[in-house]
């Protein structure tokens, strides 16, 4: 824990907390930003969709997706009813989403200590990565309709726009453009993968750096919107990431995950969506507080995982015996 505290990445997202707690003028312009995001998408895909292609489509390939779509729609429905009395159907269904879903910048974390710890992963954790996302909001919008508390019944509710629902939750941008990298770096020989991977691979660190230094600053002028949230809220984010994670770690115990994508696939059931979640709900669910679940996915649920989440959940998987597998 204490060698994942004192990494580059972590130390910079430290840093842009730091910048904004002290009230300094440091500020990321978006456009940059959202480079650096769209730039991180696209490494991670080119690079899974060649190591998918080398290892291959097989049982255990399978298992691993089917485990990461089964986390994606289990977990939205105990947290919505988990939640459900104390924050009113439509909030708990935009946690419930939330956290059902998944980080893509967690994830990335995840890798970066893997490779630094020298331990392989499968590149189809990257596709189970992208297959989690969809899942989770429609499961969330779907509770929010069956199970409404004191509001219209679900046959007065307005109908739901499948077509618009479905679109935002497999097309938006983050995940079209994984999804995208992902085909190509599988489409691509590997001739042309040594061509372009001095692009997707060295300056993949700095940027992350870069990338969390603007989180740390986001995560920070978040906090201040938890102030009425309760205590509850709080003390889910933080409770949630590690027995989701927990879960992860037991399917990934029963379906024989090597150690590398035992971690990711609890990194991926730990962590909570503040970009594609958001986007769709606004949609489909806009009467659910954003001020709520995001806040709690991105300044509290985010910062646990990347700062103490990835060593402790490492250390389970060391307890149950998945670690000491090499580098694939």
């Amino acid at each position: 824990m204490l060698e994942n505290l004192l990494s580059a990445p972590v130390l910079f997202f430290a840093l842009g907390v730091a910048a904004r707690l002290v009230r300094s003028d440091l500020e990321i312009p978006q456009p940059v930003a959202r480079f650096l995001s769209l730039y991180l998408l696209l490494s991670i895909g080119i690079k899974g969709g060649h190591e998918l292609h080398e290892a291959g489509l097989t049982s255990d390939v399978l298992a691993g997706l089917g485990a990461a779509v089964a986390l994606s729609v289990m977990t939205p429905v105990w947290t919505f009813f988990l939640l459900r009395r104390s924050l009113g159907s439509t909030n708990a269904a935009g946690v419930a989403a939330t956290y059902g879903s998944i980080s893509a910048v967690t994830f990335v974390v995840a890798t970066s200590f893997l490779d630094q710890t020298g331990v392989g992963y499968g590149g189809h954790m990257v596709a189970a990565m992208a297959l989690m996302e969809s899942p989770a909001i429609v499961m969330g919008i779907l509770l929010a309709q069956r199970f409404p508390a004191g509001g219209p019944s679900p046959e007065t509710r307005p109908p739901l726009d499948w077509g618009g629902l479905l679109r935002e939750a497999a097309f938006n941008p983050a995940v079209f453009l994984l999804l995208g990298s992902m085909v190509i770096g599988m489409t691509i020989g590997p001739a042309e993968f040594l061509d372009v991977a001095p692009f997707v691979s060295s300056p993949f660190k700095g940027v992350l750096c870069f990338f969390l230094l603007e989180m740390g600053l986001l995560a920070a002028r978040r906090l201040r919107e938890l102030h009425a949230a309760g205590l509850g809220p709080l003390v889910f984010a933080i409770v949630a990431p590690p027995a989701h994670a927990a879960l992860a770690i037991g399917l990934a115990w029963s379906i024989g995950l090597d150690a590398g994508d035992a971690l990711l696939l609890a990194v991926l059931g730990g962590s909570a969506s503040y970009i594609a979640v958001p986007a769709a709900l606004r949609l489909s669910l806009p009467e659910a507080n954003p001020s709520l679940y995001v806040p709690m996915s991105l300044a509290l649920t985010f910062p646990f995982n990347v700062i103490i989440g990835i060593p402790l959940y490492w250390w389970a998987i060391q307890s149950v015996g998945l670690a000491g597998v090499g580098p694939y």
